[in-house]
């Protein structure tokens, strides 16, 4: 195979140092600030031919895999085809070592071979060998100090084009460092969102015998994650429910709500006593958090053989004591408090019972309901109370819009922290 790094130029579409500075000036402002790779490596393309080339490929490497992008004079563009493993003495796999520019001559006789060694697709190389190029020109594309693909640029005899290598490689190296940057800035969103899923409130189970339903609204408005957390797991017969909230709001109390949660299912996988799972949680994040803490309400439902009924065991660490509202619109405060979780050693937790009877639901709920900051002051504890009695008979779903609804009413569009309700009726 013939090739050789021969800077001298040849015909120019580009021609001359002022239409080869404008061209490149050209190309920076059009990919300057573009976070999509597909489109900036398109569009990369479309600036290649024909003013570099009547033919492009830009080849990406991940690990030992190739992807590629193609355009033609005829305005055909397509990427990104994965092409699977590139095997380590092919062409491409060489160029990635070497990290520089190389040009391949293709004499008639020799053009297959050639496109053959260069070209990792059947249906590109048919492509590219339809329009009989007299020589290819491969470009690494560099990036701190590594070879993450390269531009593969075929040219015909005659056809008018650049020549000059080195506006060729100046060229790649605007579009490499502008690939890069999309490349990171999706790489980050995927990450970030990859997050945002783990820990957003997980899917409420289906429990025979009971309805279950919560709202959550995060305080940083771009995010659908915040410090306040709910859960729901166990069995029917059987049967936990927490709220809680991590101190500070937005991706960095996010993060601990997951170790929150994660934390309570484990220690209530082996115990469901409120008081053991907030003792665990405890323990665990003293040795995780800094300068942090976790409230936290934790409720044990157990339904009792051929009872109506079922039996809360609650333990709170910090964190508003349920509200249960009777069938009758009622309003019973279960008289419980603890120590917030995740600052001292040792800690233990104390638990209260209560029992909720067919139409009754409990209502567990984060400071950012009763210290919701209005034009008058807190939303409160006592406003909450009052409010209940008029969703007797209710749905859970219902009774926690409602509550939400009035609690943003109440903000007259202020700033709030973030807001969790979970609700648990006893029957249909």
């Amino acid at each position: 195979m013939s090739t050789s790094a021969d800077h001298r130029p040849g015909p120019a579409a580009v021609g001359g140092d002022r239409e080869q500075m404008r061209f490149l000036q050209q190309v920076s402002r059009q990919l300057a600030g573009s976070l999509n790779v597909r489109r900036t490596a398109l569009r990369a393309l479309g600036f290649a031919v024909p003013a570099l080339g009547h033919w492009a490929m830009l080849a990406f490497f991940d690990s030992d895999q190739v992807s590629v992008y193609s355009h033609d004079s005829s305005g055909r563009a397509s990427g990104p085809t994965p092409l699977g493993r590139l095997a380590p003495d092919h062409e491409l796999s060489r160029l990635r070592r070497r990290g520089t520019t190389a040009r391949y001559a293709l004499p008639a006789g020799d053009r297959p071979e050639i496109l053959d060694a260069l070209v990792p697709s059947e249906a590109l190389r048919a492509a590219v060998a339809s329009r009989r190029p007299a020589e290819m020109l491969a470009v690494p594309l560099n990036i701190g100090g590594a070879t993450n693909g390269v531009l593969l640029l075929a040219r015909a005899d005659d056809q008018e084009t650049s020549g000059d290598v080195l506006v060729a490689e100046e060229f790649v190296y605007r579009v490499a460092a502008t690939l890069e940057s999309a490349r990171l800035y999706e790489e980050r969103g995927q990450m970030a969102e990859a997050l945002q899923a783990s820990l957003r409130p997980p899917e409420l189970p289906e429990l025979g015998g009971v309805r279950l339903a919560a709202r959550y609204r995060p305080g940083a408005q771009r995010l659908s994650i915040g410090g306040d957390f709910y859960d729901v797991h166990g069995t029917p017969e059987d049967f936990t429910v927490v709220v809680g909230d991590v101190c500070g709001k937005g991706i960095d109390a996010a993060v601990y709500t997951g170790l929150a949660r994660q934390t309570i299912r484990a220690a209530a996988f082996f115990d469901r006593s409120p008081a053991r799972v907030l003792g665990a949680l405890n323990e665990v994040l003293r040795g995780q958090l800094a300068d942090r803490f976790v409230t936290a309400a934790c409720v044990r439902f157990q339904r009792e053989p051929e009872s109506a009924e079922l039996a809360a065991t609650v333990g709170v660490a910090g964190h508003p004591p349920p509200l249960v509202l009777r069938a009758d619109g009622t309003v019973d405060e279960v008289t419980i408090a603890g120590t917030v979780a995740g600052m001292i050693p040792g800690l233990t937790f104390a638990e209260a019972g209560v029992r909720l009877g067919e139409g009754d639901t409990m209502l567990l709920y984060t400071d950012g309901v009763d210290e919701a900051r209005g034009p008058d002051d807190f939303y409160g504890h006592e406003r909450l109370r009052l409010l209940l009695p008029e969703y007797a008979g209710a749905g859970p779903a219902t009774l926690c819009e409602a509550v939400e609804q009035r609690v943003l009413e109440h903000l007259d569009g202020g700033a709030h922290d973030d807001i969790a309700l979970l609700a648990v009726r006893n029957g249909a």
